[in-house]
């Protein structure tokens, strides 16, 4: 057994036997965005001193989530992409992993779902982590590639403007065109799907953190959502913002469909 397994519990242990399916782990930038929102969770928990997680259990929760969001730990996660509806064997192997080396650095125990997972649910928190990811990647990563892409092709468009081609329809040669035309038009294409997709960004900022188990918010308390959220705002300078239904983004993904699609 290697030694990121034995950082899982009996919950990711059930989840490998039940799913061998797909035999390829969900993506771990989701498990990536779930430790983020485990460390600002348990900071907010500690405040409202709910479920038994004090300052010192809080901080031993973010060194942990710390070292899974930069990716030390992704060997840690092979659950596979294919599981339970909800996320939840993920969710677990997350909480697993980290209420287990916390337990270690504090000397005391911390538990997967009482402490770790104190205030959500599956239900809420994956849906909620996969947005967190999916904003994550095309704020970081796929904004800026493109809008590189498109000085680029501007540039291009410049350089060949006086340089005429057939331009082609049918299959066949028609009236004359130049590079840069095309270049330009292409630019466009690329500008306009940009653009689309910094609209969606913004619809994946709407979270249903805080819906807990069914939507209601049962065994949340008051507050803590809307300052988790916050506090994911404020670190990483996304729009997000909680949603007075959770139920909308628990039960539809709507939002994410939108941005897969572009």
């Amino acid at each position: 057994m290697s030694d990121t397994a034995r950082l899982w519990g009996t919950q990711t242990a059930l989840a490998i036997d039940n799913f061998p399916i797909a035999k390829r782990p969900l993506d771990v930038r989701v498990a990536h965005a779930l430790a983020t929102i485990k460390r600002h969770a348990a900071v907010v928990n500690a405040g409202l001193g709910t479920a038994g997680v004090d300052d010192d259990m809080a901080e031993a929760i973010g060194v942990v989530a710390w070292r899974v969001e930069s990716g030390e730990l992704d060997a840690a996660f092979p659950v596979d992409v294919y599981q339970t509806g909800s996320g939840t064997s993920t969710n677990m192997n997350v909480n697993e992993v980290i209420a287990g080396l916390a337990s270690k650095s504090l000397g005391q125990a911390v538990h997967p779902n009482d402490h770790v997972n104190a205030s959500q649910s599956s239900n809420d928190v994956v849906p909620t982590a996969i947005r967190v990811a999916l904003i994550r990647e095309l704020v970081g990563r796929t904004h800026p590639a493109l809008a590189l892409l498109v000085a680029a092709l501007r540039s291009l468009s410049e350089r060949t403007m006086l340089m005429v081609k057939a331009g082609r329809t049918h299959l066949m040669d028609a009236t004359p065109v130049t590079i840069g035309q095309e270049v330009d038009a292409w630019a466009g294409l690329v500008e306009r799907a940009l653009a689309r997709s910094v609209a969606d960004v913004a619809a994946l900022g709407e979270l249903p953190l805080g819906g807990t188990a069914v939507g209601t918010g049962i065994n949340a308390p008051e507050g803590f959502a809307d300052a988790v959220v916050a506090s994911i705002a404020a670190e990483t300078g996304f729009a997000v913002r909680t949603t007075p239904n959770p139920m909308v983004h628990m039960g539809g993904q709507g939002a994410l469909a939108e941005a897969s699609s572009g």
